[in-house]
């Protein structure tokens, strides 16, 4: 079973590869729309996730090796520096992972309370709204 499913990744390895970065791309794509044309703020908040999570996608689509092992160099594994993955990307995202949690908390909390002053969430209806 596992001798197949290998077969049928090393086969369509490509077509996984640009589902990936299609994908990314995709979901940067959504976020970006939802920022530049909601007037909702709380839509807004939402398009910004949608723009990190296609962000973190591409960066672990970049990061990616086939065949690569994990960078840790034990017995029987000196000569694979060449086919580990790179741990960079994925500690990037990871960390960037965290900092859009914190992102998306604050942004809440702040259309939170412009709600709460303004009694709507709408950019349009918001009057007193300076720069």
């Amino acid at each position: 079973m596992q001798e197949e499913f290998n077969e049928i990744f090393i086969k369509y390895h490509e077509i996984i590869t640009i589902g990936v970065y299609g994908t990314a791309i995709a979901l940067m794509l959504i976020g970006l729309y939802a920022i530049l044309m909601k007037k909702n703020l709380v839509k807004i908040v939402i398009g910004l996730t949608i723009l990190d999570a296609g962000i973190h996608l591409l960066f672990v689509g970049i990061g990616y090796i086939q065949n690569g092992t994990a960078p840790i160099f034990s017995p029987g594994y000196e000569n694979a520096a060449n086919r580990m993955v790179d741990p960079v990307p994925q500690a990037l995202v990871l960390t960037a992972i965290i900092i859009g949690f914190a992102i998306t908390a604050v942004a809440l909390s702040l259309v939170i309370r412009l709600y709460k002053h303004h009694n709507t969430a709408k950019i349009d209806q918001i009057k007193h709204l300076k720069w």
